[in-house]
């Protein structure tokens, strides 16, 4: 009877020791770029479903490395700042120039684009993004919860230096408003504070990931993409 005893402690002992304690810190020091801005000049139909779009940006550079220290923390594009191509809140685009042609699958599409400094964190302005659609679909006045990061795969030794990022459109959050839930492979968070974080504390395999717009009473805004369900894999 004391062996089982002392086979079940260590076991319990085992299983605690192969948790893993997640959590999220703010990532701090970039640059607010507060003066960039994001326009659309055009969008075009060329052939079947390929569409041209042509962008106007100021005050911030494509292709250039962002001057910050945390394109050395987390991951970080060798192509330098990007625009963001979401679609219909399906995993983004990395976009490299402000005219490009890019396929969409559908005649229904809400297109989301935002400035992404080098290290994929969005660029939190009012200027800084475009919201519009193809088709009549969506009522762009919604309160809207885009994903953006993480994305794909990552090395085990950049674990704890894993960038969440998401977008609010004609929405925010604060303590007594809107907010934001993470769910974290089960392990759930409540964001205030519209701002890039780090989550720490991952191990390798699948990583789920599940974000939630809430109202001021902790219940789910009816509003499309709400909630929104992803993965990404930590080799």
């Amino acid at each position: 009877m004391k062996v089982l005893k002392y086979l079940c402690m260590i076991i319990i002992l085992v299983s605690c020791s192969n948790q893993s304690e997640i959590s999220l810190t703010k990532l701090e020091d970039s640059a607010k770029m507060e003066e960039a801005k994001l326009n659309l000049l055009e969008l075009t139909r060329k052939n079947d479903n390929n569409f041209s779009f042509n962008f106007d940006i100021q005050n911030f550079e494509l292709g250039i490395q962002t001057d910050n220290e945390n394109v050395f923390k987390i991951a970080n594009s060798k192509k330098g700042q990007h625009i963001h191509l979401i679609l219909n809140n399906d995993p983004y685009f990395a976009k490299y120039s402000a005219n490009f042609e890019h396929k969409l699958d559908t005649n229904n599409n809400i297109i989301l684009a935002f400035l992404s400094r080098s290290y994929h964190e969005s660029v939190k302005n009012k200027n800084a993004f475009v919201l519009t659609q193809t088709g009549d679909q969506y009522d762009l006045n919604n309160e809207f919860l885009f994903y953006s990061r993480p994305k794909g795969s990552y090395k085990i030794e950049d674990s704890n230096e894993i960038l969440l990022d998401f977008y609010l459109v004609n929405t925010d959050i604060s303590k007594n408003g809107n907010k934001v839930r993470a769910t974290i492979q089960n392990q759930e968070f409540i964001i205030d504070e519209w701002c890039p974080y780090l989550i720490n504390g991952l191990k390798k395999g699948e990583v789920s990931v599940k974000l939630e717009l809430l109202d001021p009473n902790g219940e789910l805004i009816k509003t499309p993409f709400n909630p929104t369900f992803r993965s990404f894999i930590i080799e």
